[in-house]
């Protein structure tokens, strides 16, 4: 699942890792799930649920997101998509495009895909965006008093994507894990890894972290991809500097797939973390 949460412009979490840490409702809107896989033979569907206190309305469309080596994804306007993220556009299709929703209340959104004939093998991906519609500001009529200056009131706008892939063909895909290491950055520590991918497809997947010796894992992270249009990325975990300690040293790390697909291992390693 998958929260929006009130605290700044639209983001993207459908690459970014997430520790195993349970996600508190403390935002407006839940979306599940949050990664959508079609073949082109059926649709699916995306639930939407207003676990605010207020009614809100929200816009649905489609963007083009393209990841970096670093694993952040970037926005990229229609204009300067390639024609592969043009033909994911164009593919996908969904229902309702605007929704207002009562507290508690879930709302259905259909997603349904049409691959034109002759469309070349390949894995094609638009991220569907949900961002809150604001409240319009009521106007005021009080005069400003001279010598106040220009004020002006700035209004949030909140956003969440989820990635949705478009599979054509016959498709396969492997991931390495590489080099391990600890940094200290600004935001505090963090346990980072290389994860190198070949194929015709994304890989995605869920993280763990072992100790030899130790039997619960020292770092579970879940969701971690690698697209196609990178043959490799980094992988950076923040972690509390506590567990950034223990983490240095022998580890087994374990990239396997998303455990409602089986969980089967994509890679293994070990590694000693310095």
């Amino acid at each position: 699942m998958r929260f929006l949460k009130g605290f700044g412009l639209s983001f993207a979490a459908a690459c970014s890792a997430v520790l195993s840490v349970p996600a508190t409702a403390s935002g407006d809107l839940l979306v599940a799930p949050t990664r959508l896989v079609l073949d082109g033979s059926r649709g699916t569907e995306v639930v939407l649920n207003n676990i605010g206190a207020e009614a809100a309305t929200y816009r649905i469309s489609l963007e083009i997101k393209r990841m970096t080596a670093a694993g952040g994804l970037d926005e990229i306007a229609e204009e300067d998509a390639t024609d592969s993220e043009k033909a994911a556009l164009a593919m996908i299709a969904f229902s309702p495009r605007r929704v207002s929703l009562l507290p508690n209340q879930p709302q259905v959104i259909r997603v349904g895909v049409r691959v034109p004939e002759g469309t070349p093998p390949g894995e094609y991906r638009a991220h569907m965006l949900f961002r809150a519609v604001p409240d319009a500001a009521p106007a005021t009529g009080a005069a400003k008093p001279a010598g106040e200056g220009v004020s002006i009131a700035l209004t949030p706008i909140y956003g969440i994507t989820i990635p949705v892939i478009v599979r054509v063909g016959d498709l396969g895909a492997e991931a390495v894990i590489g080099d391990a290491w600890v940094s200290e950055g600004s935001d505090g520590p963090a346990f980072n890894f290389d994860l190198t991918r070949t194929g015709s497809r994304s890989v995605y997947g869920d993280i763990e972290v072992t100790r030899p010796g130790l039997p619960e894992p020292l770092l579970l992270a879940r969701g971690i991809a690698v697209y196609p249009e990178v043959g490799a990325r980094k992988v950076s975990l923040r972690v509390p500097p506590e567990l950034a300690a223990k983490l240095k040293g022998p580890v087994h790390i374990r990239y396997s797939e998303d455990r409602e697909i089986g969980g089967g291992t994509i890679d293994q390693a070990d590694r000693v973390v310095k």
